[in-house]
């Protein structure tokens, strides 16, 4: 073999494993995820709609968000990172005990831009066994963060035995400039049946009190649903024959 062609071989290898790695991540388009892939969209039963939060707990906002969902009589999927369930396990036991279903957001909410499967496998088994020993109950969802999810992670949910799920619909609640208003006009304008709404219950990785503007917009958003004729609730109930398995 000519040292052109090892040459050659050298540049476009590394670009190859790159765009391998980094490929999936294109699911984070709406214009690739919904038609093309609606089991990680989070696509359920035309009537129903799940809710879900991300990055918390918190120990500051999260048990506002419990109260106001205990109000609205309704119920919701947190993704938890693991390092503050960990911190926070009372909380997480809170939370599953008001009738939430806790998920995985991974150990931490780091960018996966190298390829790390071993490393991204031990923080979603960490996460998983902690969701595990405090709820008693092990959880089925992860959503990466960022809403990234590369072959390396791809992998390792399958190896922790998560099932991926993004989101059809968002608030950008994360936002400095996010408003009440703001977050229920952005999640209305996708709002559709069987469709997975995307919220945080924590400002820990967003503008600093930027939950204050999702937790006022939740009754109006969860009306929204209603109105619509959209029931409302968790990941594990939007599943196609949960409800007729309950």
């Amino acid at each position: 073999m000519s040292s052109r062609v090892l040459r050659t071989a050298a540049v476009l290898l590394p670009i190859g494993l790159a765009g391998a790695h980094i490929g999936p991540a294109a699911t984070w388009l709406p214009g690739v995820r919904l038609p093309f892939f609606p089991r990680l969209a989070g696509t359920g039963p035309r009537h129903h709609v799940a809710l879900t939060f991300d990055d918390g707990p918190d120990p500051v906002a999260t048990p506002r968000f419990l109260d106001v969902l205990d109000e609205l009589g309704a119920r919701a999927t947190f993704f938890v990172l693991g390092e503050h369930a960990a911190r926070h396990p009372a909380l997480v036991a809170e939370t599953a005990r008001r009738g939430h279903e806790i998920a995985v957001h991974g150990w931490t909410h780091d960018r996966p831009w190298l390829p790390a499967v071993g490393r991204e496998t031990t923080g979603l088994l960490r996460t998983a066994r902690a969701v595990r020993d405090i709820t008693g109950r092990r959880p089925r969802w992860y959503r990466p963060p960022y809403g990234i999810l590369t072959s390396a992670r791809w992998l390792a949910a399958r190896r922790a035995g998560l099932r991926p799920v993004l989101w059809s619909a968002w608030g950008k609640d994360w936002r400095a400039d996010a408003t009440p208003e703001s977050v229920r006009a952005l999640i209305s304008a996708d709002l559709r049946g069987g469709g997975t709404i995307l919220l945080h219950d924590s400002d820990r990785l967003a503008a600093p009190g930027c939950w204050r503007s999702t937790l006022a917009a939740l009754p109006a958003i969860v009306r929204d649903c209603r109105e619509a004729g959209l029931a409302v609730g968790t990941l594990r109930e939007h599943e196609p024959g949960e409800h007729e398995r309950a």
